[in-house]
């Protein structure tokens, strides 16, 4: 399995330095380019494990474990020069998995990440997720996160943006909504549909996601 790492760590030299390193290793590793847009980066990428620093522009490495904790379960190690015991219970109570201290020998790194994907990939799969807006949908629970806020969605509308997420810029016609929804042994007809359909968007637009489904009348729905 080819594991792919993301890397959060703002000193260009030490981030190239770990990706070129996990890459004599087989891992496909990729630094974060802009640190206000962390969670997009780590939605359209979606890491197997993070490797991430504490002190960071804009939001610290704590803001962003929290992020990834509500949307996802992948292994997370901190990298930090601030090693004291109060950092370490503080990134692991944020949901941390491992603490390295800076400076750190790459073997080190190396075997302390082989060690933590094998623990997790040989029993469990991390569950997929997929990004819009900002707005990040779990596809193992159907739960969406945007903004810090979880939107609780029943199955059917987790089902309808799943697969308006999975064909984002694309329109997706009523009949093919229905087919997901029926693959599902959901058995909709076109007006239970449209109550969905309506009921998601409230749900999104209460929460501050406004015009997030686009309708065009006769042909579908699109999410673009």
């Amino acid at each position: 399995m080819n594991y792919k790492i993301l890397i959060v760590e703002d000193d260009p030299g030490i981030a190239g330095g770990i990706r070129d390193c996990m890459a004599k290793w087989g891992f496909e590793a990729e630094p974060v380019s802009d640190f206000r847009r962390v969670m997009e980066q780590f939605a359209s990428f979606q890491p197997h494990l993070v490797l991430l620093d504490i002190s960071l522009p804009f939001m610290n490495g704590y803001h962003w474990c929290s992020e990834i904790r509500k949307v996802s379960s992948v292994p997370v190690v901190f990298i930090s020069s601030a090693s004291d015991n109060m950092n370490i219970i503080m990134a692991m109570n944020m949901g941390g998995d491992e603490f390295i201290a800076k400076p750190f020998d790459p073997g080190v790194l190396v075997a302390k990440v082989q060690a933590l994907l094998r623990r997790t990939y040989d029993y469990a799969t991390s569950a997929p997720i997929l990004e819009h807006r900002g707005a990040i949908l779990n596809m193992g629970d159907g739960s969406l996160t945007w903004q810090g806020q979880k939107i609780d969605l029943t199955k059917n509308e987790a089902r309808i943006l799943t697969t308006l997420l999975q064909n984002k810029g694309s329109v997706v016609s009523r009949e093919k909504l229905m087919e997901a929804l029926w693959q599902s042994d959901a058995f909709v007809d076109e007006n239970t549909l449209t109550v969905n359909v309506g009921r998601l968007r409230k749900k999104l637009d209460a929460a501050g996601l406004t015009d997030f489904i686009t309708t065009k009348f006769g042909v579908g729905y699109l999410v673009g």
